[in-house]
Protein backbone atom coordinates (compact mmCIF):
# COMPACT_ATOMS: atom_id res chain seq x y z
CA UNK A 1 0.00 0.00 0.00
CA UNK A 2 2.47 2.53 0.88
CA UNK A 3 4.41 1.90 -2.72
CA UNK A 4 1.34 2.42 -4.50
CA UNK A 5 1.12 5.76 -2.27
CA UNK A 6 3.99 6.48 -3.39
CA UNK A 7 3.40 5.96 -6.95
CA UNK A 8 0.77 7.89 -6.70
CA UNK A 9 1.74 10.91 -5.46
CA UNK A 10 4.47 10.57 -7.75
CA UNK A 11 2.48 10.31 -10.96
CA UNK A 12 -0.06 12.79 -9.38
CA UNK A 13 3.23 15.21 -9.13
CA UNK A 14 4.05 14.83 -12.87
CA UNK A 15 1.10 15.54 -14.37
CA UNK A 16 0.97 18.97 -12.57
CA UNK A 17 4.28 19.36 -13.64
CA UNK A 18 3.48 18.92 -17.19
CA UNK A 19 0.33 20.74 -16.97
CA UNK A 20 1.87 23.81 -15.65
CA UNK A 21 4.68 23.38 -18.48
CA UNK A 22 1.77 23.05 -21.27
CA UNK A 23 -0.46 25.88 -19.74
CA UNK A 24 1.67 28.72 -18.86
CA UNK A 25 0.73 30.93 -21.48
CA UNK A 26 -3.01 29.99 -22.06
CA UNK A 27 -3.62 29.60 -18.14
CA UNK A 28 -0.90 31.78 -16.18
CA UNK A 29 -3.02 31.48 -13.19
CA UNK A 30 -3.32 27.60 -12.95
CA UNK A 31 0.05 26.96 -14.40
CA UNK A 32 1.75 28.60 -11.40
CA UNK A 33 -0.50 27.31 -9.30
CA UNK A 34 0.00 23.32 -10.55
CA UNK A 35 3.77 24.23 -10.45
CA UNK A 36 3.47 24.59 -6.72
CA UNK A 37 1.08 21.50 -6.28
CA UNK A 38 3.48 20.10 -7.72
CA UNK A 39 5.64 20.10 -4.64
CA UNK A 40 2.94 20.13 -2.03
CA UNK A 41 2.92 16.03 -1.17
CA UNK A 42 -0.70 17.08 1.37
CA UNK A 43 -2.36 18.89 -1.34
CA UNK A 44 -1.32 15.97 -3.62
CA UNK A 45 -2.74 13.71 -1.07
CA UNK A 46 -6.47 14.42 -1.58
CA UNK A 47 -6.58 13.76 -4.98
CA UNK A 48 -6.00 10.10 -4.14
CA UNK A 49 -9.94 9.88 -3.36
CA UNK A 50 -10.99 10.81 -6.95
CA UNK A 51 -11.78 8.02 -9.50
CA UNK A 52 -8.82 7.14 -11.18
CA UNK A 53 -10.05 8.55 -14.24
CA UNK A 54 -10.21 11.93 -12.69
CA UNK A 55 -7.38 12.05 -10.90
CA UNK A 56 -6.01 15.25 -13.35
CA UNK A 57 -5.49 18.76 -12.62
CA UNK A 58 -8.40 20.13 -13.37
CA UNK A 59 -10.70 18.53 -11.40
CA UNK A 60 -8.25 20.49 -8.11
CA UNK A 61 -8.33 23.08 -9.61
CA UNK A 62 -12.44 23.34 -10.69
CA UNK A 63 -13.12 21.57 -6.99
CA UNK A 64 -11.04 24.78 -5.22
CA UNK A 65 -12.91 27.01 -7.59
CA UNK A 66 -16.51 25.88 -6.40
CA UNK A 67 -15.58 26.85 -3.01
CA UNK A 68 -14.24 30.19 -3.95
CA UNK A 69 -17.07 30.93 -5.50
CA UNK A 70 -19.49 30.96 -2.69
CA UNK A 71 -16.12 32.88 -0.19
CA UNK A 72 -15.81 35.86 -2.55
CA UNK A 73 -14.36 37.50 0.07
CA UNK A 74 -11.43 35.30 0.91
CA UNK A 75 -7.85 37.17 -0.27
CA UNK A 76 -7.77 33.99 -2.97
CA UNK A 77 -10.58 35.29 -4.97
CA UNK A 78 -8.62 38.70 -6.04
CA UNK A 79 -6.68 36.50 -7.93
CA UNK A 80 -9.31 35.23 -9.99
CA UNK A 81 -9.94 37.53 -12.36
CA UNK A 82 -13.67 36.28 -13.06
CA UNK A 83 -14.51 36.78 -9.93
CA UNK A 84 -13.06 40.06 -8.03
CA UNK A 85 -11.72 42.74 -10.90
CA UNK A 86 -9.15 43.97 -7.99
CA UNK A 87 -5.66 42.53 -8.27
CA UNK A 88 -5.12 40.28 -4.71
CA UNK A 89 -1.56 41.53 -3.49
CA UNK A 90 -0.61 38.35 -1.78
CA UNK A 91 0.73 34.92 -3.09
CA UNK A 92 -1.60 33.08 -5.63
CA UNK A 93 0.21 29.89 -4.99
CA UNK A 94 0.46 30.12 -1.09
CA UNK A 95 -3.38 31.37 -0.51
CA UNK A 96 -4.39 28.24 -2.98
CA UNK A 97 -2.26 25.73 -0.73
CA UNK A 98 -3.71 27.56 2.47
CA UNK A 99 -7.44 27.56 1.14
CA UNK A 100 -7.92 24.18 0.21
CA UNK A 101 -5.87 22.66 2.80
CA UNK A 102 -8.26 24.45 5.25
CA UNK A 103 -11.44 23.01 3.55
CA UNK A 104 -9.99 18.96 2.93
CA UNK A 105 -13.04 17.87 3.82
CA UNK A 106 -15.30 19.77 1.25
CA UNK A 107 -12.07 19.20 -1.25
CA UNK A 108 -12.62 15.70 -0.50
CA UNK A 109 -15.98 15.16 -0.77
CA UNK A 110 -16.57 17.29 -4.34
CA UNK A 111 -12.84 15.27 -5.89
CA UNK A 112 -14.88 12.35 -4.80
CA UNK A 113 -18.06 12.60 -6.07
CA UNK A 114 -17.54 15.46 -8.68
CA UNK A 115 -15.76 15.06 -12.47
CA UNK A 116 -15.06 17.81 -14.69
CA UNK A 117 -17.79 18.92 -17.11
CA UNK A 118 -16.97 21.60 -19.86
CA UNK A 119 -20.39 22.87 -21.03
CA UNK A 120 -19.26 25.34 -23.62
CA UNK A 121 -21.86 27.22 -25.68
CA UNK A 122 -19.29 27.86 -28.42
CA UNK A 123 -18.93 24.17 -29.40
CA UNK A 124 -22.49 24.59 -31.08
CA UNK A 125 -19.86 25.92 -33.77
CA UNK A 126 -19.10 22.62 -34.56
CA UNK A 127 -22.05 21.59 -35.27
CA UNK A 128 -23.87 24.21 -37.32
CA UNK A 129 -22.47 22.97 -41.21
CA UNK A 130 -22.83 19.48 -40.13
CA UNK A 131 -26.21 20.14 -39.47
CA UNK A 132 -26.81 22.08 -42.55
CA UNK A 133 -25.72 18.89 -44.57
CA UNK A 134 -27.88 16.88 -43.03
CA UNK A 135 -30.79 18.76 -42.78
CA UNK A 136 -30.43 19.10 -47.17
CA UNK A 137 -30.22 15.61 -47.08
CA UNK A 138 -32.92 14.36 -44.88
CA UNK A 139 -34.80 17.22 -43.59
CA UNK A 140 -36.20 18.13 -39.75
CA UNK A 141 -33.16 16.83 -37.33
CA UNK A 142 -33.70 15.20 -33.93
CA UNK A 143 -30.46 15.92 -31.82
CA UNK A 144 -29.33 12.80 -29.30
CA UNK A 145 -26.33 15.05 -27.24
CA UNK A 146 -24.21 12.29 -25.47
CA UNK A 147 -22.13 13.37 -22.93
CA UNK A 148 -24.76 16.48 -22.67
CA UNK A 149 -23.56 17.71 -18.96
CA UNK A 150 -26.41 20.78 -18.75
CA UNK A 151 -27.48 20.39 -22.34
CA UNK A 152 -25.93 23.24 -23.82
CA UNK A 153 -25.17 21.55 -26.68
CA UNK A 154 -29.34 21.52 -27.48
CA UNK A 155 -29.07 24.99 -28.17
CA UNK A 156 -27.62 25.15 -30.84
CA UNK A 157 -30.65 25.87 -32.90
CA UNK A 158 -31.93 28.70 -30.22
CA UNK A 159 -29.11 31.03 -30.72
CA UNK A 160 -27.25 33.03 -33.56
CA UNK A 161 -23.59 32.68 -34.87
CA UNK A 162 -21.64 35.62 -36.22
CA UNK A 163 -19.53 33.73 -39.25
CA UNK A 164 -16.32 35.13 -40.09
CA UNK A 165 -16.51 35.46 -43.30
CA UNK A 166 -20.08 34.94 -43.90
CA UNK A 167 -22.19 36.95 -41.35
CA UNK A 168 -24.57 36.64 -38.98
CA UNK A 169 -26.72 33.59 -39.07
CA UNK A 170 -30.00 33.62 -36.90
CA UNK A 171 -31.85 36.55 -35.09
CA UNK A 172 -29.44 39.78 -33.52
CA UNK A 173 -30.97 39.76 -30.41
CA UNK A 174 -30.12 36.15 -29.34
CA UNK A 175 -27.29 34.81 -27.94
CA UNK A 176 -24.39 35.27 -30.55
CA UNK A 177 -21.53 32.95 -30.71
CA UNK A 178 -18.36 33.60 -32.78
CA UNK A 179 -16.11 31.45 -35.26
CA UNK A 180 -13.44 32.15 -37.31
CA UNK A 181 -13.98 30.19 -40.08
CA UNK A 182 -10.98 28.92 -43.07
CA UNK A 183 -12.15 26.91 -46.15
CA UNK A 184 -15.13 26.62 -47.67
CA UNK A 185 -18.12 25.05 -45.21
CA UNK A 186 -21.28 24.94 -46.46
CA UNK A 187 -22.85 28.20 -44.54
CA UNK A 188 -26.60 27.63 -44.50
CA UNK A 189 -28.48 30.84 -44.51
CA UNK A 190 -30.73 30.11 -41.54
CA UNK A 191 -30.32 27.82 -38.76
CA UNK A 192 -30.67 23.92 -39.08
CA UNK A 193 -34.16 22.98 -38.21
CA UNK A 194 -33.43 20.82 -34.79
CA UNK A 195 -37.10 19.97 -34.22
CA UNK A 196 -36.64 17.69 -31.14
CA UNK A 197 -33.01 17.21 -28.90
CA UNK A 198 -32.54 15.28 -26.15
CA UNK A 199 -29.60 14.91 -23.76
CA UNK A 200 -28.20 11.93 -21.80
CA UNK A 201 -25.19 12.05 -19.43
CA UNK A 202 -23.57 10.26 -16.49
CA UNK A 203 -23.88 13.15 -14.22
CA UNK A 204 -26.12 15.40 -15.62
CA UNK A 205 -26.56 19.16 -14.28
CA UNK A 206 -29.64 20.64 -13.80
CA UNK A 207 -29.66 24.58 -15.00
CA UNK A 208 -31.99 25.06 -12.45
CA UNK A 209 -29.96 23.89 -9.69
CA UNK A 210 -27.62 26.95 -8.05
CA UNK A 211 -25.24 24.70 -7.08
CA UNK A 212 -24.84 22.22 -9.58
CA UNK A 213 -24.42 25.10 -11.92
CA UNK A 214 -21.77 26.45 -9.84
CA UNK A 215 -20.04 23.13 -10.44
CA UNK A 216 -20.14 24.15 -13.80
CA UNK A 217 -19.55 27.62 -13.63
CA UNK A 218 -16.28 26.32 -11.22
CA UNK A 219 -15.05 24.20 -14.41
CA UNK A 220 -14.26 27.72 -16.64
CA UNK A 221 -11.14 28.75 -16.01
CA UNK A 222 -10.95 31.92 -14.12
CA UNK A 223 -8.74 33.58 -16.46
CA UNK A 224 -10.95 32.79 -19.45
CA UNK A 225 -13.66 36.19 -18.28
CA UNK A 226 -15.18 35.93 -21.66
CA UNK A 227 -15.94 32.23 -20.97
CA UNK A 228 -17.65 32.69 -17.98
CA UNK A 229 -19.63 35.39 -18.69
CA UNK A 230 -20.79 33.57 -21.96
CA UNK A 231 -21.99 30.25 -20.27
CA UNK A 232 -23.72 32.29 -17.02
CA UNK A 233 -26.05 33.79 -20.38
CA UNK A 234 -26.38 30.60 -21.77
CA UNK A 235 -27.28 28.79 -18.38
CA UNK A 236 -30.35 31.74 -18.55
CA UNK A 237 -31.39 30.78 -21.95
CA UNK A 238 -31.10 26.86 -21.04
CA UNK A 239 -33.59 27.69 -18.27
CA UNK A 240 -36.09 29.09 -20.25
CA UNK A 241 -36.10 26.77 -22.89
CA UNK A 242 -36.70 23.92 -20.31
CA UNK A 243 -33.45 21.74 -22.05
CA UNK A 244 -34.03 17.90 -21.00
CA UNK A 245 -30.95 15.89 -19.92
CA UNK A 246 -31.21 12.31 -18.75
CA UNK A 247 -29.17 10.50 -16.58
CA UNK A 248 -27.90 7.28 -18.00
CA UNK A 249 -24.92 5.46 -19.45
CA UNK A 250 -23.98 6.54 -23.06
CA UNK A 251 -23.41 2.40 -24.04
CA UNK A 252 -26.38 1.47 -22.47
CA UNK A 253 -29.42 3.86 -22.66
CA UNK A 254 -28.17 5.59 -25.84
CA UNK A 255 -30.88 3.65 -27.81
CA UNK A 256 -34.32 4.08 -26.82
CA UNK A 257 -33.38 7.92 -26.85
CA UNK A 258 -32.64 7.44 -30.55
CA UNK A 259 -35.79 5.59 -31.17
CA UNK A 260 -37.40 8.46 -29.79
CA UNK A 261 -35.76 10.80 -31.31
CA UNK A 262 -36.69 9.02 -34.84
CA UNK A 263 -40.05 9.16 -34.06
CA UNK A 264 -39.60 13.36 -34.48
CA UNK A 265 -36.66 13.81 -36.85
CA UNK A 266 -33.58 12.07 -38.41
CA UNK A 267 -32.06 11.05 -35.38
CA UNK A 268 -28.50 12.97 -34.80
CA UNK A 269 -25.85 11.75 -32.28
CA UNK A 270 -23.47 14.41 -31.21
CA UNK A 271 -20.68 13.31 -28.90
CA UNK A 272 -17.86 16.72 -27.98
CA UNK A 273 -14.84 15.89 -25.97
CA UNK A 274 -17.16 13.04 -23.62
CA UNK A 275 -15.62 9.70 -25.09
CA UNK A 276 -12.19 10.03 -24.17
CA UNK A 277 -13.61 10.00 -20.28
CA UNK A 278 -15.29 6.22 -22.03
CA UNK A 279 -12.34 3.43 -21.09
CA UNK A 280 -11.24 2.16 -24.89
CA UNK A 281 -13.59 -0.69 -24.24
CA UNK A 282 -16.70 1.32 -23.62
CA UNK A 283 -15.54 3.32 -27.01
CA UNK A 284 -15.62 0.03 -28.85
CA UNK A 285 -18.87 -1.18 -26.99
CA UNK A 286 -20.98 2.69 -27.94
CA UNK A 287 -19.70 2.23 -31.34
CA UNK A 288 -20.65 -1.07 -32.07
CA UNK A 289 -23.98 0.19 -30.33
CA UNK A 290 -24.57 2.73 -32.82
CA UNK A 291 -23.62 0.34 -35.66
CA UNK A 292 -26.00 -1.90 -34.37
CA UNK A 293 -28.80 0.71 -34.59
CA UNK A 294 -27.65 2.22 -38.08
CA UNK A 295 -28.02 -1.56 -39.34
CA UNK A 296 -31.65 -0.95 -39.54
CA UNK A 297 -32.74 2.37 -39.42
CA UNK A 298 -31.33 6.07 -40.91
CA UNK A 299 -28.91 7.38 -38.62
CA UNK A 300 -26.15 9.98 -37.99
CA UNK A 301 -23.52 10.74 -36.27
CA UNK A 302 -21.46 13.95 -35.65
CA UNK A 303 -18.23 13.60 -33.76
CA UNK A 304 -15.68 16.34 -32.13
CA UNK A 305 -13.03 14.65 -30.52
CA UNK A 306 -9.54 14.35 -30.54
CA UNK A 307 -8.58 11.06 -32.65
CA UNK A 308 -5.02 10.81 -30.59
CA UNK A 309 -7.48 10.73 -27.29
CA UNK A 310 -9.99 8.29 -28.90
CA UNK A 311 -8.18 5.72 -31.37
CA UNK A 312 -11.19 3.67 -31.38
CA UNK A 313 -13.92 6.00 -33.42
CA UNK A 314 -14.62 5.68 -36.72
CA UNK A 315 -11.51 7.94 -38.58
CA UNK A 316 -9.52 7.69 -35.79
CA UNK A 317 -7.24 4.90 -36.47
CA UNK A 318 -3.36 5.38 -36.90
CA UNK A 319 -4.07 9.30 -36.05
CA UNK A 320 -1.88 10.72 -33.62
CA UNK A 321 -4.25 14.54 -34.08
CA UNK A 322 -4.30 15.77 -30.63
CA UNK A 323 -6.22 18.66 -32.13
CA UNK A 324 -10.33 18.43 -32.02
CA UNK A 325 -11.46 16.93 -35.79
CA UNK A 326 -15.07 17.45 -36.95
CA UNK A 327 -16.46 13.91 -38.21
CA UNK A 328 -19.62 13.04 -39.58
CA UNK A 329 -21.07 9.57 -39.77
CA UNK A 330 -23.98 8.04 -41.27
CA UNK A 331 -25.26 5.06 -41.89
CA UNK A 332 -27.97 4.99 -45.19
CA UNK A 333 -30.43 1.61 -45.62
CA UNK A 334 -27.29 -0.30 -43.31
CA UNK A 335 -24.49 1.12 -45.32
CA UNK A 336 -21.89 3.34 -43.06
CA UNK A 337 -20.36 6.33 -44.46
CA UNK A 338 -17.42 8.16 -42.29
CA UNK A 339 -16.52 11.62 -43.62
CA UNK A 340 -13.83 13.95 -41.95
CA UNK A 341 -14.63 17.57 -42.07
CA UNK A 342 -12.55 19.88 -40.21
CA UNK A 343 -10.75 20.23 -37.60
CA UNK A 344 -11.06 22.72 -34.51
CA UNK A 345 -10.35 25.09 -31.28
CA UNK A 346 -11.27 23.25 -28.94
CA UNK A 347 -14.10 25.82 -27.39
CA UNK A 348 -15.46 26.15 -31.28
CA UNK A 349 -13.41 29.85 -31.63
CA UNK A 350 -12.29 28.58 -35.27
CA UNK A 351 -12.73 26.15 -37.53
CA UNK A 352 -10.81 24.47 -40.41
CA UNK A 353 -13.02 22.94 -42.67
CA UNK A 354 -11.26 20.44 -45.18
CA UNK A 355 -13.88 18.62 -46.78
Amino acid sequence: MLIYYRELVHDLAQRFSDFAKSFDKGAPLYSRIAQRVANEPAVLDLMAVAPVTQQIPVLLFASAHHLLLDQRDHELAKHYPNISPEIGSGNATDLFVEFVLERADAMKELLATRSTQTNEIGRCNWFLFPFAMLEAEVGALAQVDVGSSAGLNQLLSKIAYDIAPGGLIGESDSLTIMCNISGTPPIPKQIPNVCWSVGLDAKPIDVHNDEEVRWLEACVWPDQVERFDRLKNAISLARHHDIVVHRGDAVDNVAPLIETAASHGHPVVTTSWVLNYLSPERRIAFVNELDRIGSSRDLSWVIAESPFETPELPGHAGSDELITVITLVTWRQGKRNVQRLATTHPHGNWIHWEL
